[in-house]
């Protein structure tokens, strides 16, 4: 890949374009994004983080860098919209989604904390919408589509067999989360491969990387349901 770097005016323009495209989007991720859409002070403070997070790309001298840098920067921006993703997912109310978030802010103001989390997925999901269009609309990364999505399904892997092992009280649960929390350094190392995969990939690859090529659904291959974790051996 050969070319000048972007300008941070560019970058942040083409950030602020994309997100006024989600208005007229139905997308799961740009549901999220009509959020700061419809609320002037949210807005302003995505512009403030999303254009901190822009410096440390724009102020790489070449468009190789910043390749790498944006890479790096949408790996960080799935791990920090982790925590209210797996309150989503799991769909944690009373006394458990208390005891989750002890965990992360210790025992302070727990509905701050809630709302300061609530706010944080709304706008790191935002900047990664963003991050991922200027990738590959922008810069032409191939790393930012199926690499990029294993990366996430992998952290999302590694942080909901972490919570689940830290919230189990009850046998059953205590029972179920055993085998995952056994599998949680393995989950951990693959998690480390595939981010050092994802930074050295050429930066205008002659093919896909390998694993997500494995991965690809054929003519010849189906899903395969997922594990019951309580019914494995044990």
């Amino acid at each position: 890949m050969h070319g000048q770097a972007y300008k941070h005016a560019r970058l942040m323009d083409e950030s602020e374009w994309r997100i006024e495209l989600a208005a007229d989007s139905s997308e799961p991720e740009d549901r999220i994004v009509h959020r700061i859409l419809g609320n002037a002070t949210a807005y302003r403070r995505w512009a403030s983080e999303h254009d901190f997070l822009l410096r440390t790309i724009s102020g790489q001298g070449r468009l190789e860098g910043q390749v790498r840098a944006l890479r790096s920067a949408a790996m960080n921006l799935v791990h920090r919209k982790s925590l209210y993703q797996y309150v989503k997912e799991r769909q944690l109310t009373g006394p458990k989604r208390r005891r989750l978030f002890e965990l992360f802010y210790g025992y302070r103001d727990y509905t701050n904390a809630v709302l300061a989390e609530h706010g944080n997925y709304v706008r790191c999901t935002s900047s990664l919408v963003c991050a991922e269009y200027l990738a590959e609309h922008l810069m032409h990364d191939a790393a930012i589509v199926d690499p990029m999505a294993l990366y996430e399904e992998r952290y999302a892997e590694y942080f909901r067999a972490f919570c689940d092992g830290e919230l189990a009280e009850t046998e059953e649960e205590r029972v179920a989360a055993e085998p995952l929390d056994a599998l949680r350094p393995l989950l951990k190392f693959q998690l480390a491969e595939a981010r050092t995969a994802i930074l050295s990939l050429p930066l205008a690859p002659a093919r896909e990387w390998r694993e997500v090529e494995i991965r690809r659904p054929t003519g010849q291959t189906q899903k395969i349901r997922a594990l019951d974790a309580s019914k494995l051996p044990r």
